[in-house]
């Protein structure tokens, strides 16, 4: 019996050693996720051009190298930072609002079982109430201007972040919280060493979905009723039937909430993991 045993074991072991000397292989054979984007991105290009060919109207459908010169004019004449700037601010401002609030509801309803039953039906119609509704609403109640603008943008945002939260509020270490309680830690360092750390992942996917929600929700409010910003911009070439400069608007706030989310969200989720692990 010791014998089959260690036949086993190395049975095992060789089959494993096998199984990982292949796995280096197979995955030098295909491209990196830096080249399958690169060429996954250059089949779209491709797709685009083929589009505007077969087209054959620039005004409904130019190619991307139609782009340029319409770009570097908006950009030279100030136009284009000018109205990014105004619609990364009110992303900014409605992000941080609506991660605050969001963040408070769900961390109470996931504590306090009573007060969810209570708050839950709530939740549930403003997950459902369409973002367009709020948007009109807001308009109609307090008026063209940005402080609708934001709260519109916010209250569409608070049930999603609440709802993620309350999750990871619920799958709190309950041994964590009654050793904080023995040792008498203070609320905030409560909060800041034994809460937050194990709600960062919770609260990092809030984020990157609130982010990618968030902006779209902006344009839209600046569509409707704002003198100002990418939305605004889109409305006004969406008038004047000019889809360079509707692409040009579209893919310059695309390229930097992008931007956002490599260069901050993703790193962020990253260090967020490294505590889980």
């Amino acid at each position: 019996m010791q014998g089959d045993g260690t036949a086993t074991r190395f049975i095992g072991r060789g089959m494993s050693g096998q199984h990982d000397d292949a796995r280096p292989g197979a995955a030098r054979r295909g491209p990196g996720r830096l080249g399958v984007t690169v060429i996954s991105l250059a089949g779209l290009l491709l797709l685009w051009v083929i589009a505007a060919q077969l087209t054959g109207d620039p005004q409904v459908l130019p190619q991307p190298w139609a782009l340029v010169r319409p770009f570097a004019e908006a950009l030279r004449s100030g136009e284009l930072p000018y109205h990014l700037a105004r619609t990364l601010s009110r992303v900014a401002w409605a992000f941080v609002l609506a991660m605050g609030c969001g963040i408070a509801l769900g961390m109470v309803m996931g504590r306090y079982p009573a007060l969810d039953r209570w708050l839950d039906p709530w939740l549930v119609i403003f997950l459902n109430l369409p973002a367009l509704v709020l948007i009109v609403l807001c308009y109609l109640w307090i008026g063209l201007n940005e402080t609708a603008a934001i709260l519109a943008v916010t209250l569409n945002k608070i049930p999603n972040v609440a709802t993620v939260i309350r999750e990871g509020a619920r799958a709190l270490d309950p041994g964590l919280d009654a050793m904080a309680q023995v040792y008498r830690m203070p609320w905030l360092r409560r909060m800041r060493h034994v809460v937050l750390p194990q709600l960062a992942p919770f609260i990092t996917g809030a984020a990157r979905s609130g982010v990618a929600v968030i902006w779209k929700i902006v344009l839209v409010v600046e569509f409707l009723g704002r003198s100002d910003g990418v939305g605004f911009q889109i409305h006004l070439y969406f008038q004047l039937f000019d889809v360079a400069m509707v692409l040009v608007y579209a893919f310059s706030f695309i390229a930097v909430m992008l931007a956002v989310e490599w260069l901050v969200l993703q790193p962020w989720e990253r260090r967020t993991r490294r505590w889980r692990g």
